[in-house]
């Protein structure tokens, strides 16, 4: 697994990164595709702390499905929600502890939601 932004000429973004996504600083990044052909997006960045973030960090994990559209697993805090998860269809709250719980978090749930299909 490489840090995708590793192999990119300095000062060029991935896209979608660009716009009001660039607000702040990327922290972590990891784009690949497995071996059964799953995407896994995971991009964490160091924003201020304001009452949308109080925490100073903004995240989104995705993990979409050979076939799907759209994410099984996903964890974002997006304003207004704040922090939560979406384990296929079910939508809940999520207790932030930190960005390394928050990876090994989504890892677990993703192990589970394959699991979970066929």
């Amino acid at each position: 697994m490489k840090n995708i932004l590793a192999v990119l000429p300095q000062g060029v973004l991935p896209y979608g990164m660009g716009g009001r996504r660039s607000q702040g600083q990327l922290i972590f990044s990891e784009k690949f595709t497995d071996e059964q052909g799953c995407l896994y997006d995971m991009n964490v960045w160091k924003v201020s702390a304001s009452d949308k973030y109080p925490e100073g960090v903004r995240y989104r994990l995705a993990f979409i499905s050979r076939g799907e559209d759209s994410p099984g697993v996903l964890y974002d805090n997006h304003f207004p929600k704040g922090h939560h998860r979406h384990v296929y269809r079910r939508e809940e709250a999520y207790e932030f502890q930190g960005i390394t719980k928050l990876i090994e978090d989504f890892r677990k749930d993703i192990q589970q939601a394959k699991g979970d299909r066929p």
